[in-house]
């Protein structure tokens, strides 16, 4: 599938979501419905209220997750906990696993970027949907994104970058002609 820009240059993509994940947010609300409903866990009646938007907020800030890359920068997008990493700072993109780099959790890393650790790259932020996607690394910290289409997005994010900084490293999204094949 071609990417295709809009009348500025932008690519926008969003982010692919996993029905299991939206089935076990909606789970667990209906179990604190069910639990307030059959029993008398709770004196406050706004405790499993506050409990069940909470649970909705963070659907819908993974709901939220896009990406937008332009001739300048790629925008990592959602509810409460966007990056922009500019293209000139960027030193490689390539395929990687979110479970591959590190522990995993049902609500993301740390804070609302989703600062993570990883024993291969250390810190890294990630704004993710699944855990299959594209490690872009870049700044201070790489950023773990997961496109729709990773593969056409890693090699449009690529080719901009090289475009925009021909001494980056190339990666596995490089054409073959730019690897001296």
């Amino acid at each position: 599938m071609a990417l295709t820009p809009d009348s500025r240059g932008r690519v926008r993509v969003g982010a692919p979501i996993s029905i299991a994940v939206v089935a076990m947010y909606i789970v667990l609300a209906l179990l604190i419905v069910y639990a307030t409903v059959h029993s008398s866990f709770t004196s406050n009646a706004l405790v499993p209220e506050f409990l069940i938007g909470v649970i909705f907020l963070f659907l819908a800030r993974y709901a939220s997750t896009y990406y937008v890359l332009d001739d300048r920068a790629l925008h990592a997008r959602r509810l409460f906990g966007s990056r922009t990493v500019p293209l000139e700072e960027v030193r490689r993109v390539e395929f990687a696993n979110l479970r591959d780099l590190g522990p995993v959790s049902f609500f993301g890393g740390w804070g609302w970027r989703g600062r993570m650790w990883s024993p291969l790259i250390h810190t890294f932020d990630s704004i993710h949907t699944i855990s299959a996607g594209v490690l872009v690394t870049a700044g201070d910290y790489p950023l773990f994104i997961s496109p729709k289409h990773p593969v056409e997005f890693g090699q449009e994010l690529s080719r901009r970058v090289r475009s925009y900084s021909p001494s980056v490293g190339i990666s596995q999204f490089a054409p073959a002609s730019a690897m001296g094949a």
